[in-house]
Formats: structure tokens, C-alpha cells, sequence
């Protein structure tokens, strides 16, 4: 299969998710992302970590706001915008720092 050999690519084939033997379109963006960025040097992935990590703490200290109030992350998910608003007015939390 002439461009489709999953060794025909420069990364002799890791991107065949599947292992189906055929690099698909998804798999081949990948590839070509993957390519992009280390030929490039690309350092804002760096950023991208910095702020993800700033997101979980924030995220910790919101759970544990939580679960100190005794509620539940889940329960509340499942409850309607009204509800979850109540909920958490109710335990003394600020309903507009969370997101669901």
C-alpha cells in the first residue's frame, strides 16, 4: 500500500494508534503536529503546562472548599443550574467560582 505503509512515515509507524497496520488521517496529523513542534522548537507548550498546573491548584482548593461544605463534586454536577446554585449558596460557597 504505496503511502499508506505505516513505515513510510518518519516516525517509522508510532502514530498508528490502532495498530491497524494504516496511518489514518487523525493518526497522520498527529504525526505531522508532533513533527511541526520538535522541528520548530516549539517552547509554548511550556506555558501551556505552567498554566494547567495553576488550574489544578485552583481546582484542589475548590474541591477541598467542597468538601469541607460536605458536598459532592458529582451530586452536584447532576443537579440543574438552579439547584447547584442553592446547594452551594446554601454551604456558604460562591457559586460562580465553580464550573460544571
Amino acid at each position: 500500500m504505496l503511502g499508506n505503509d505505516i513505515y513510510d512515515g518518519p516516525t517509522g509507524g508510532i502514530f498508528d494508534l490502532n495498530r491497524d497496520g494504516v496511518m489514518d488521517a487523525g493518526e497522520r496529523a498527529l504525526e505531522y503536529d508532533f513533527m511541526t513542534s520538535f522541528i520548530d522548537g516549539n517552547d509554548d507548550e511550556d506555558d501551556d503546562l505552567d498554566d494547567f498546573e495553576l488550574d489544578v491548584i485552583q481546582d484542589d482548593e475548590l474541591q477541598d472548599a467542597l468538601e469541607e461544605a460536605g458536598l459532592d463534586e458529582f451530586e452536584l454536577s447532576l443537579m440543574d443550574e438552579d439547584e447547584r446554585r442553592e446547594a452551594l449558596e446554601d454551604a456558604g460557597l460562591d457559586p460562580d467560582d465553580y464550573d460544571f
